[in-house]
C-alpha cells in the first residue's frame, strides 16, 4: 500500500445524512416517502441511473415546480449541515498517513466547489496531495474513471493504492479500476450491498496506518493462494 484514497461525502463529513432528509422531505411534501432503500441509489454517483427528481414526476404523473422546491430543499441541507465536522478516526488517520510519508487524496463523485468549501472548513486541504472530483473526469462512480485519473496523478498503479470508500456506486468504481477497497459504512449507506469489499469497518477511529496496510497486502495474499 503506497497511498491512500478517500471518497469524501459521507467517508470525511456526513454531507449525506442532510441530503437525504432534505429530499425526503420533499417527497413527503409531495405525498410519498422517499425510502432510503430508493435513495441510496445514486449515493457516491450523480443523478444518472435514479435521478430522484425525475422519480418523483413519474410517482405524481405531472410535473414538479423545481424552481420553488429546489431552493427550499438546498436551505433545508444548509440548514442540516450546519456545524458538522469530519467522521471519526478521520484526523487521525490523515495526521498519521502524513509522518509515514503515504500520499493522501481524494477522489469524489461531488464538485471541486463542494469538496475544497468542505476541506477549507474542516481544515484539511494541507492534508491531501490533491483532489479529483467529478469536474476532472468524463464519467463518476461508479465508472472507474476517478480512481484511474487519482492513481495516474499519484505515479501508481490502482492496485498500489487502497481506496476508502462508504457508498455502493464507490465500491464498484474502485473494483472496476483495480484498486481494493475499505467501506466504511455512512448513517446513510449502511446496510448496502458491499460485496466485494476488501474489508466494512464500522468506523475509521482507532484504525492505524498499519491496520490498513494489513488489509491491502491480505487482498493480495488472497489473490495468489
Amino acid at each position: 500500500m503506497r497511498a491512500l484514497i478517500f471518497d469524501f461525502d459521507g467517508l470525511i463529513v456526513d454531507t449525506e445524512s442532510a441530503i437525504y432528509e432534505a429530499w425526503r422531505e420533499l417527497y413527503l411534501a409531495h405525498g410519498h416517502d422517499l425510502p432510503l432503500a430508493t435513495y441510496v441509489q445514486c449515493v457516491g454517483s450523480v443523478f444518472g441511473h435514479y435521478d430522484p427528481m425525475v422519480a418523483l414526476e413519474a410517482l405524481l404523473d405531472s410535473p414538479v415546480d423545481w424552481d420553488t422546491h429546489l431552493p427550499m430543499k438546498d436551505a433545508r441541507i444548509r440548514a442540516g449541515q450546519q456545524g458538522l465536522d469530519t467522521m471519526p478516526g478521520i484526523r487521525e488517520l490523515l495526521a498519521e498517513a502524513r509522518a509515514a510519508g503515504i500520499p493522501c487524496v481524494v477522489a469524489s463523485s461531488s464538485q471541486r466547489s463542494h469538496v475544497g468549501g468542505w476541506l477549507d472548513r474542516t481544515g484539511l486541504r494541507d492534508q491531501f496531495d490533491f483532489v479529483r472530483s467529478r469536474d476532472d473526469v468524463a464519467r463518476a462512480k461508479p465508472f472507474p474513471d476517478l480512481f484511474l485519473s487519482a492513481a495516474e496523478g499519484l505515479g501508481l498503479r490502482p492496485e498500489e493504492t487502497l481506496v476508502l470508500e462508504d457508498s455502493s456506486n464507490g465500491l464498484r468504481a474502485s473494483l472496476a479500476a483495480g484498486a481494493p477497497c475499505v467501506i466504511v459504512p455512512s448513517p446513510v449507506t449502511d446496510g448496502s450491498d458491499f460485496t466485494g469489499a476488501a474489508a466494512i469497518l464500522k468506523t475509521l477511529a482507532g484504525v492505524s496506518v498499519e491496520v490498513l496496510r494489513s488489509i491491502h497486502a491480505s487482498v493480495f495474499a488472497a489473490a495468489r493462494i
